[in-house]
């Protein structure tokens, strides 16, 4: 049996399914951030397997380097806003940070 485009999809959709899982329901602001990471990873392996059986050449791998470089940023400055949000509310409780705006 040969390792296919539909079995790197599947991994995709199963990765993405679990990271928009770990994003809608859960309230701790880590956890929605790795859901977040879930979800770029899914579209990484979906970039590089087109590339590959699409035959895009490295055009996949550009864009998945350009996503892991995106995610890199958004992790940094959501660690920041999260350690801000605890030092201020002594937790990080998605529920409970709306109360910020008063």
């Amino acid at each position: 049996m040969e390792i296919g485009l539909s079995h790197y999809l599947i991994i995709s959709a199963l990765l993405f399914s679990l990271g928009l899982y770990g994003v809608i329901s859960r309230k701790h602001a880590v956890m929605v951030l790795m859901g977040l990471e879930l979800i770029l990873n899914a579209a990484n392996i979906n970039f590089v397997a087109f590339a590959r059986f699409g035959g895009m050449n490295m055009d996949g791998q550009v864009a998945a380097v350009f996503v892991i470089i995106l995610a890199a940023a958004e992790a940094a400055v959501a660690l920041a806003i999260l350690l801000n949000i605890y030092q201020h509310f002594k937790h990080v409780n998605l529920d409970e940070v709306d109360q910020m705006k008063e």
